[in-house]
């Protein structure tokens, strides 16, 4: 029968979830800590008591906003306003080129168009070209 193996487990950004868990004070400028079946255990609990508060709601739906003849930072700006933050650009060229400079760039179109109405996650797809 194999030895049961006790690693090392990184520990970022979760130094004060992990003592709580834990019931232990942080160590200082510790930046890894040994698992146990108690800190596993802790976390079951905290998942499920976490997943237990999720509620069915239907996700919430928003409509989209007409962006079409702004600059891509005004556009970008009014979508992630509107709760729309799955957005893609394109440059509408066909020339491939990457908006680095956002205010450089004039929006050409939009994908879906102004005015649909379609939930929070849904992808944008903003077209410009160089103004």
């Amino acid at each position: 029968m194999a030895k049961p193996v006790h690693a090392a487990v990184p520990v970022i950004g979760a130094a004060v979830f992990l003592a709580v868990a834990c019931n232990a004070a942080p160590r200082p400028g510790g930046t890894s800590t040994t698992a146990t079946t108690d800190t596993a255990t802790a976390i079951e609990s905290a998942t499920a008591t976490a997943g237990a508060s999720v509620s069915a709601a239907p996700p919430a739906m928003i409509k989209v906003p007409d962006v079409s003849g702004m600059n891509h930072q005004d556009a970008q700006d009014a979508m992630q306003a509107a709760g729309l933050y799955n957005l893609r650009e394109v440059d509408s060229s066909g020339k491939k080129r990457m908006m680095i400079i956002d205010r450089n760039w004039c929006q050409t179109g939009q994908d879906p168009k102004p005015g649909t109405v379609v939930s929070a996650g849904t992808v944008v797809t903003l077209y410009a070209d160089k103004c």
